[in-house]
């Protein structure tokens, strides 16, 4: 049943709306609309112009209209007078094709037609850094090992428990919190659901840390590699897909748990797995987290082949019980969106096309990586990625006019970064 907006605003006292989408570069655009004003803009949607977001639009362009979701309000816990929505986005009375959430519900909707449901979970990791965003926040934080450091965590514990709190008053079914491999970085899990719902939550859910870091004089950052000697932000997402109210991709006569569906799923990631970094590791200094040298930890903890292994955290895709499988190519710059409908496309395409995902490697592939030949290799930059996802025909098609939307303004985040000179360029040749 759908959500009665001026309805919920009544029931809620909430006094304010925020009507908000995410853009092609996975920015939040939102306006605040008074509860007295959301019964029009449900029905009309809020008015924005498309050239002023990351958006492949111009000024002549006409107006650009979010239309709320009811069924996505959040009350912002920290702020409850105000409500949340996702938004889809409308122009000239059609949807905008280009728009991530629209392009996911575009796929779900493909899925449904084969009875199938996506279903995902994300594990968002982020730094707690000081508010001028040059260093951790946490001084005292300095263990060479600090995973799972009871002390670092629970010096933490004011920020991590009100946005637990928020999550468990939200309905999301949180289970846990932890310090991760890097000093300054957390880790908070919720339950997986369908796509969407988990796409919105995931949009909101590095709204909601951020905003309650500010509330505690700190910074959030979900930057891929914000320091280079430490462990980068990934976003694993736990994959599996549904028909008929039962789990395709469990079996219990499947190797590891995983029925035929599930392994051409796997199949379907590993195809495209050089176009998808395209888009599930979007930007430049995403690359410094799949290509980088070991930590000051000991390991990455980031793929940057194109492998699949049982439990084993060395490969891009790892088997870790029945029924589902872990995709840790994602980082923390993913669009929600984007992410979910990428993923979707390859593996459905993996079903269709009954893609092998070949021989499942189980060695320690930080270590013995170099033995494997045949490995094929994650892409080194942004520049190789976007190549690769223009030579993809499949994720061409399947997600229509998001890519070249996509691909043009991630070709001039490209240029813009070429022509910026670093202190390393001066260093390394100033003299030569």
């Amino acid at each position: 049943m759908t959500v009665d907006l001026v309805a919920a605003a009544k029931e809620k006292n909430i006094k304010y709306f925020l009507i908000s989408f995410t853009d092609l570069l996975g920015t939040q655009r939102s306006k605040l609309v008074p509860a007295e004003a959301i019964a029009t803009m449900a029905k009309n949607g809020a008015g924005f112009a498309g050239f002023a977001t990351w958006l492949d639009m111009t000024p002549a362009d006409p107006d650009l209209f979010a239309i709320p979701d009811p069924d996505s309000l959040i009350q912002l816990p920290w702020k409850p007078e105000v409500g949340w929505l996702a938004a889809d986005l409308w122009m000239n009375g059609k949807p905008v094709d280009q728009a991530p959430r629209n392009l996911l519900k575009k796929l779900k909707a493909k899925a449904a037609e084969k009875g199938l449901q996506l279903k995902s979970g994300v594990e968002c990791e982020f730094f707690l850094i000081a508010a001028d965003g040059q260093s951790i926040k946490d001084g005292a934080d300095r263990q060479p090992k600090p995973c799972y450091d009871q002390s670092a965590l629970m010096r933490r514990f004011d920020v991590v428990r009100e946005i637990s709190d928020g999550m468990l008053q939200l309905g999301w079914r949180p289970y846990q919190t932890d310090h991760e491999d890097a000093n300054g970085q957390f880790e908070m899990n919720w339950d997986y659901d369908d796509a969407l719902v988990t796409a919105d939550r995931h949009a909101f859910f590095k709204y909601m840390v951020k905003s309650i870091a500010e509330k505690h004089d700190m910074r959030a950052t979900f930057m891929p590699k914000p320091f280079s000697n430490l462990t980068g932000n990934g976003c694993h997402v736990h994959v599996s897909l549904w028909k008929d109210g039962k789990n395709a991709f469990e079996d219990e006569e499947g190797e590891l748990g995983v029925s035929p569906l599930g392994y051409y799923f796997i199949g379907g990631i590993i195809h495209s797995a050089d176009a998808l970094a395209s888009i599930l590791n979007p930007t430049v200094n995403s690359y410094k987290r799949i290509n980088a040298p070991r930590t000051t930890s000991g390991a990455t903890w980031s793929p940057n082949t194109v492998t699949y292994s049982g439990n084993n955290r060395t490969h891009m895709i790892r088997i870790p019980e029945a029924g589902r499988f872990e995709l840790r190519l994602a980082d923390g710059a993913a669009n929600p969106y984007a992410m979910q409908a990428a993923i979707l496309a390859a593996g459905l395409d993996g079903i269709e096309r009954q893609r092998d995902p070949g021989k499942r490697l189980d060695i320690n592939m930080y270590q013995d990586g170099h033995t494997i030949a045949d490995a094929k290799r994650l892409p080194l930059n942004l520049l190789d990625a976007l190549r690769a996802l223009e030579a993809s025909e499949l994720l061409k098609t399947s997600l229509g006019e998001y890519v070249p939307a996509y691909l043009k303004l991630k070709h001039q985040e490209w240029n813009d970064f070429s022509r910026h000179l670093t202190d390393w360029e001066r260093d390394m040749t100033l003299d030569c």
